[in-house]
């Protein structure tokens, strides 16, 4: 059963320049060391935020689960159901949970519920969604977007290295813990700004190779690059190993990614547009 029919409001089927397209567009990277419900945070103050736009997310580890979800919300419901979409999956992570033995089922039956893969795949889709997994024989990191996007590819993509089998897709076999940086950025062109959403502060912080080196730099554009880390997120990192998810504690993840999320908004990172 899938998540929710595209919604008729006011806010349904928006495209990128229904967000605003003379207000601050970002690409989304969600690093796989950010905790998930942290990134949920991010992600729910971001949508609060009317003069954000957003043209593409790409992600790796559990934080694909949640990428997938924001782009699908995004796509048949605006900004309200990007939340709505967001909200409902967590709510069935914490329930499933209770349930599962088999981590990868039960990431499978929740993303199935939780997105329809066609609404992503299609061109129309206002936010390019990425991918990234790791080829569990070659360890070549593998990039998912347009069409080759699928179930199976977000699932690889947040599925553990060796606690769990890896995914096979197209004859080879692939599993989570990808580098987002390890490939090229491939995310749409139009991006004015670049937030990262890690668990290491000065994780990203190379010289662009065009220019003197700068934390702020962009490695292929020299677009301002800006990074939202969650400082406890070794704390929060093997709640999604655990049995149970307790509501409560994903709630006060939830809340310390919208407030780091507000604190970075507070430092006017678009002044300069």
């Amino acid at each position: 059963m899938l998540a929710q029919s595209p919604m008729r409001t006011d806010q349904a089927a928006v495209s990128v320049a229904d967000l605003g397209a003379e207000d601050p567009t970002i690409e989304i990277v969600l690093a796989n060391d950010a905790h998930g419900a942290f990134v949920w945070g991010v992600l729910d103050r971001l949508l609060d935020e009317p003069r954000c736009s957003f043209s593409g997310v790409t992600a790796s580890g559990f934080a694909a689960m949640e990428a997938a979800v924001f782009a699908y919300g995004l796509s048949v419901g605006g900004r309200r159901g990007a939340r709505m979409a967001l909200a409902n999956f967590w709510r069935r992570v914490s329930h499933a949970s209770v349930f599962a033995n088999d981590r990868t089922s039960l990431l499978r039956s929740v993303l199935e519920q939780s997105i329809d893969i066609e609404q992503i795949r299609v061109e129309r889709c206002p936010v390019k969604l990425c991918v990234q997994a790791v080829n569990a024989r070659t360890d070549a990191v593998k990039v998912f977007t347009g069409s080759q996007l699928s179930i199976d590819a977000i699932v690889a993509a947040a599925t553990i290295p060796f606690l769990s089998l890896p995914v096979e897709i197209d004859g080879d076999i692939y599993w989570g813990d990808g580098d987002v940086f390890q490939s090229p950025p491939v995310l749409a062109t139009e991006a004015r700004h670049r937030l990262i959403v890690t668990g290491r502060p000065s994780a990203f912080t190379a010289p662009c190779p065009d220019r003197s080196p700068a934390a702020g730099c962009c490695l292929t554009r020299c677009a301002p690059v800006h990074t939202i880390f969650d400082g406890r997120y070794r704390a929060g990192a093997p709640l999604l190993l655990r049995p149970w998810i307790d509501w409560g504690e994903l709630t006060e993840m939830r809340d310390r990614g919208r407030l780091r999320a507000a604190d970075w908004l507070a430092t006017e990172p678009f002044r300069a547009d």
